[in-house]
């Protein structure tokens, strides 16, 4: 098994390194890529140093999977020639999430449609991921009918850059790098990614059709905002959830606790209920707050908080390259 690592040195790439190792996910060879920039920079990984190469080195070494976390214009570049040479790419970014003929994977919900034939798979945004997590089970219990989502967003979202503003602007550092066009700390910010001409954004947007693709269901309605916070890991989400079925809210509750990688953390009387400084350095969606919205029939509201650059990228990247793994295996 050799495993190929691109975007290595990023904020994403690190904590694949890092949940590779706790999970001890098994490869023979392991490749680590980057930009031009880092090629030869040293990385220690469970006991030995490796360097980073250029992606092309990387590519003739024709690696079994490559889990990529390069960006959008990265993976439409590179993705297709790891593909020629029969990688599996896993892609974090947005470059295939919507392209008809990729899968956009979220283990605990659709990981079985994975098959030996897909090369280039997606992995969702990080918001997405804890949302279709949490309601999964639901879903399939009640039926959706209607998502009402704000999104309350760490700044490890914008990547190296969002956490640079924030610490410079908590040490009275003002002329640094700027990932948002306003202050971050003591502030919120509802713009996330670029706004489109219906006065939504392009990460809202991708709220709404990644989880139609990924519950199966393009007439699923969905909205969503997305605010942009000053905490440095783990995304919240207020969720506002209608059914088609009627629903007993002791049994959306068992339904969660019971639900794979979910932890419901509710007991609002003993101040219980979930924080990002709960989910940081977690695999788990956290869910709490849950409760019937006593204005519409059949309808929930829930607080969904999950780490970001893990379960949200990470971990998310790792758990679909073991399903690949197992498939090579079985192949082999």
């Amino acid at each position: 098994m050799k495993l190929a690592i691109i975007g290595a040195t990023g904020l994403v790439g690190r904590v694949v390194l890092k949940v590779l190792a706790e999970r001890k996910f098994e490869f023979d060879k392991l490749l680590l890529a980057a930009s031009a920039t880092s090629v030869g920079t040293p990385i220690e990984f469970l006991g030995k140093t490796y360097l980073v190469k250029a992606v092309e080195e990387v590519i003739a070494a024709r690696p079994d999977i490559a889990i990529f976390s390069a960006g959008g214009a990265t993976s439409k570049h590179y993705a297709p020639l790891f593909e020629a040479v029969g990688t599996v790419v896993i892609d974090n970014s947005s470059a295939w999430r919507m392209d008809p003929t990729k899968k956009l994977i979220v283990p605990e919900v659709n990981g079985s449609i994975v098959t030996k034939a897909d090369k280039i798979i997606a992995n969702p945004n990080c918001s997405t991921i804890q949302m279709v997590v949490a309601l999964n089970n639901l879903h399939k219990k009640y039926t959706i009918n209607r998502i009402v989502v704000s999104t309350y967003q760490a700044v490890t979202g914008t990547g190296a850059k969002g956490v640079r503003q924030l610490q410079d602007e908590r040490n009275g550092i003002q002329d640094g790098p700027k990932a948002y066009a306003y202050p971050i700390d003591l502030n919120c910010i509802p713009h996330g990614g670029d706004f489109e001409l219906n006065g939504y954004t392009t990460e809202e947007i991708k709220l709404v059709n990644e989880t139609r693709k990924i519950m199966g269901d393009s007439e699923l309605l969905v909205t969503a905002t997305v605010v942009r916070v000053p905490v440095y890991g783990g995304h919240s989400e207020s969720i506002n959830v209608s059914f088609k079925k009627p629903i007993q809210i002791e049994d959306v509750r068992s339904i969660l606790a019971s639900s794979a990688g979910v932890v419901l953390l509710d007991d609002p009387q003993q101040k219980k209920y979930p924080m990002p400084l709960d989910a940081e350095d977690k695999d788990a969606v956290f869910v709490g707050r849950v409760r019937i919205d006593e204005t519409q029939a059949n309808t929930i509201n829930m607080w969904v908080v999950s780490d970001n650059l893990r379960k949200g990228a990470a971990t998310n990247a790792v758990q679909i390259a073991e399903l690949v793994g197992a498939l090579i295996n079985e192949k082999k």
